[in-house]
């Protein structure tokens, strides 16, 4: 079987995450340019949501890992449930959801103690997600939505 090139690079990026502690986009950029693959942000984070790469807590620090097929964390399914929409604008992540379902939705991403949030603001059916940069939200919102559609699969 013939891999072409998105195959071969998704495929090396499983090894990464697999091999390494792998913390953010720009980190994964650089290994995979060492590797001879020239690939942009938006490439990095479409190819990690369709792998299922995830970041989970590990010994105290945010790193890249590889969802196992069965495994949907209550997380993912909330997010499935009751998320419309997860956009970013500036260093904020905005997400939408259904009357009534903002505030769950926040505690649950301020329980989760991720390092990418500074805070969060619950409306009625808007969270705002504020993070230390525009990069950093656009990871996390990245991360949100690959949860999301792993959980709808």
């Amino acid at each position: 079987m013939h891999m072409n090139g998105k195959e071969r690079r998704q495929r090396a990026i499983a090894d990464l995450i697999r091999a390494g502690a792998l913390s953010s986009q720009e980190e994964l950029a650089e290994r995979l340019s060492d590797l001879g693959y020239a690939v942009t942000q938006a490439t990095i984070s479409r190819d990690l949501e369709q792998i299922g790469a995830v970041k989970v807590r590990r010994e105290g620090s945010l790193r890249y890992a590889l969802r196992q097929a069965a495994e949907v964390p209550r997380f993912a399914i909330m997010l499935r449930d009751f998320v419309r929409s997860i956009d970013t604008a500036a260093n904020l992540v905005v997400i939408k959801t259904p009357p009534g379902s903002a505030h769950m939705i926040g505690v649950a991403l301020d329980q989760a103690e991720l390092t990418e949030i500074v805070g969060t603001i619950c409306g009625d059916d808007t969270v705002f997600v504020a993070c230390p940069s525009g990069q950093i939200a656009t990871e996390l919102a990245g991360t949100l939505r690959a949860e999301k559609a792993q959980a709808a699969s």
